[in-house]
């Protein structure tokens, strides 16, 4: 197997994304992706057990699409990775099982992927290297995290996390409290620019001394998040101007519960590396398109002499892309194949890199 510019083909099937990505070494080649989200719209979020049924019909088309694409046959092909965790149990096991058979049927050595690390790992695509002192602060539909990344392929640890809804899910929440349909996070992001962040002041969540604490002695959720209260504070919100008969300020609402959401992820953040002597961060997921996250995130960063990366949105949402650069890296790290006996992990910790 080429270890200095492996090609490796990617497989993500974590929620309602099958995606399959193709690159060498930190070449990407390739980044197709099939998305099931039209099929969620009436139900307003996620459905695993629709999400695993698409996969299954995706999968083979998306696969020929991709090695299509980029112009390789399987038997070219060095080494297979896909998501083994976390995410939904279905969704993942789809995936696994399709990673599984095709490493069965080529010979080919197949490596089981943290779908977080992964959401790192892509950076590699978009500006080579990754620096040292590194930090990602990932915020996406299923997950919130700030982590401080020692080595890519072997040393990833959580410094925070929401301890409730994630931020994309909240958006969603918050788009059906006002009408906005799914998915939540582009509808608020348009109409938050029509309105004024600061008309309500809605709560930031876990931000009292008794959670945060100090540098010397930090607080049980220093660096964590809660945003289920700001849900409810929204909701309540909408309750008071309706029981008064009056019109809901809409655009308003929504640009102050955006500007909660991205006050206390970029401040908890931003603290967490200036805490840890994270000199560079990468904001990835796909709340990263969040056109306010992104502003506040970069001037925050700048504040700090914090050296900010955002890769393209292509390659923030769910993507096998993401996969296969993380595959490439840990192959070219000498780590050994996962095998076929390991099991999808829907709860796997992001200091398991790979299995």
């Amino acid at each position: 197997m080429n270890r200095t510019e492996p090609l490796v083909l990617g497989i993500e099937s974590s929620c309602d994304e099958t995606g399959v990505g193709i690159v060498r070494g930190d070449k990407l080649l390739t980044n197709t992706v099939s998305s099931s989200m039209d099929e969620h719209v009436r139900f307003g979020g996620v459905i695993p057990e629709i999400a695993s049924r698409a996969h299954l019909d995706a999968f083979v088309p998306t696969l020929q699409q991709a090695l299509d694409e980029a112009g390789v046959t399987l038997a070219e092909v060095d080494a297979i990775a896909v998501t083994s965790g976390p995410g939904l149990a279905g969704a993942l096991m789809v995936g696994v099982c399709a990673a599984k058979a095709l490493a069965v049927a080529t010979g080919k050595p197949l490596y089981a992927i943290n779908h977080l690390v992964a959401h790192v790992g892509v950076g590699v695509l978009d500006g080579g290297a990754l620096p040292d002192n590194l930090g990602a602060l990932l915020v996406s539909g299923g997950h919130t995290e700030i982590l401080r990344v020692k080595s890519l392929t072997g040393d990833v640890q959580l410094l925070g996390s929401t301890i409730d809804d994630a931020a994309g899910e909240a958006y969603d929440k918050v788009a059906r409290i006002l009408g906005l349909g799914y998915p939540g996070g582009p509808a608020i992001d348009k109409l938050a620019r029509q309105g004024n962040p600061k008309a309500i002041r809605f709560p930031r969540g876990l931000t009292q001394p008794k959670y945060m604490g100090s540098a010397e002695e930090p607080g049980p959720h220093r660096y964590d998040w809660s945003f289920s209260g700001l849900k409810t504070a929204v909701a309540r919100c909408v309750e008071a101007y309706e029981a008064a008969g009056e019109e809901l300020p809409v655009a308003d609402i929504a640009a102050s519960f955006q500007e909660a959401v991205v006050d206390v992820i970029t401040a908890k953040a931003v603290l967490a590396c200036t805490e840890h002597g994270i000199t560079n961060l990468l904001l990835g997921g796909g709340v990263a398109a969040n056109s306010r996250l992104r502003e506040l995130t970069r001037q925050r960063c700048e504040a700090k002499g914090i050296s900010l990366r955002v890769p393209p949105i292509s390659l923030c949402t769910d993507n096998g892309a993401m996969v296969a650069a993380l595959g490439a890296q840990v192959v070219m790290a000498g780590a050994e194949p996962s095998g076929i006996t390991f099991a999808p992990d829907p709860s796997m910790p992001v200091t398991s890199v790979h299995l």
